[in-house]
């Protein structure tokens, strides 16, 4: 499933370098992650890189946002043809 980051952030700007899919924008008050470009890094990362770079854990799985490990391949691999 697609992360979230919750109003525990203090936007301090090191999660969005850190998303191989450019998928954290900076929203109204606090970073927000686009579930249409967040794989949770399955495709590139082990783990999540803005969960691995968080100094105050406010990402979470978005439940609005379910997604098996390979539909998140799949987006993976669909993101890297655009940029392609």
């Amino acid at each position: 499933m697609a992360l979230l980051i919750n109003d525990l952030c203090i936007n301090c700007d090191v999660c969005a370098p850190a998303c191989p899919n450019e998928a954290i924008r900076m929203g109204e008050t606090i970073y927000e992650i686009l579930a249409s470009r967040c794989t949770e890094c399955v495709g590139h990362f082990d783990e999540p890189q803005c969960v691995e770079v968080c100094p105050v854990e406010c990402i979470d799985p978005d439940p609005d946002h379910p997604e098996t490990r390979e539909a998140l391949l799949e987006k993976s691999l669909r993101l890297a043809g655009e940029r392609a």
